[in-house]
């Protein structure tokens, strides 16, 4: 059986980013936390939380220590809480997160009314809505945003993992929402290119593997661009969730992982289907 590793399978360059910074904390000692888990990775934050590294919900009884911010960002009055508290701040923001957040207390600063493209129940989508100083929406598809009330100037940003269809589909009803609309396209290349090459890896396999977190968003979408070209694709955290079954008959299998997912865990999924297809032939 022949196993097919897509290209960009993996960390995108925010998380490696924010990744690398975290455990560089960690590696200072001292009392060190995240807000919020560093990334959609359980593994990950479990390797930190054994180096010490508490996750924490709020900041509600903390006053001193290191307090590293998650990738996906946090909400403007979190980060002045933890400037108030007087506590070290490392920002491990992704850059491109922080450039919507930007765009968004700008957009709401000269009287924009703000359209953020995304999941309003995801963190990074909560984090850009709280730097609008103004009226802020949040929709995820067209049709949410045919609801919108009309507007004489619209600003709107995405998430950084959204589609770029979704946002075009968005950006079609505001134009009859609004007499004046400024558009900053906030997604992340990373998010798009890896979605093509998985969906050209589906087409051309009989099972496809997504490795990721469960709450990983971008994760969740792969699997699903996968499954609508290959029906027999499978959604796993970890090596220990593969079944035997699923490779009956499977000369080609795909592999690809969200861009939370770390080298280590993508590398002990292909071993372990490796020694799957062994046992099977042996």
């Amino acid at each position: 059986m022949e196993i097919i590793l897509a290209k960009r399978a993996g960390f995108c360059f925010g998380v490696k980013r924010a990744t690398q910074m975290a455990f560089e904390a960690a590696d200072k000692g001292g009392t060190t936390y995240t807000l919020g888990p560093i990334i959609h990775s359980p593994q990950v934050v479990q390797r930190l939380e054994d180096m010490g590294v508490k996750v924490l919900r709020g900041l509600d009884g903390v006053d001193d220590g290191t307090i590293i911010i998650r990738s996906h960002g946090v909400t403007a009055e979190e980060l002045d809480e933890a400037v108030r508290r007087q506590l070290e701040v490392v920002d491990a923001t992704c850059p491109f997160v922080k450039k919507a957040q930007e765009h968004v207390k700008s957009l709401s600063e000269a009287g924009y009314d703000v359209v953020v493209v995304g999941d309003a129940d995801h963190p990074e989508v909560q984090g850009i809505v709280s730097f609008a100083k103004g009226k802020v929406y949040v929709v995820g598809s067209g049709e949410e945003a045919e609801r919108l009330p009309v507007m004489r100037k619209v600003g709107i940003v995405a998430q950084t993992t959204q589609s770029f269809e979704n946002l075009k589909h968005v950006v079609l009803e505001c134009l009859l929402k609004g007499g004046e609309i400024r558009v900053f396209n906030t997604i992340c290349d990373a998010t798009s290119v890896r979605q093509e090459e998985a969906m050209q890896l589906a087409s051309q396999v009989e099972c496809m593997i997504v490795i990721g977190g469960y709450n990983s968003a971008n994760t969740k979408r792969l699997a699903e661009v996968c499954a609508e070209l290959q029906p027999r694709t499978h959604h796993i955290e970890t090596a220990d969730e593969l079944d035997s079954s699923w490779f009956g008959g499977v000369t080609r299998v795909g592999v690809t992982a969200g861009a939370s997912t770390p080298k280590w865990l993508i590398d002990e999924v292909v071993e372990k289907i490796r020694e799957l297809n062994a046992e099977k032939n042996g």
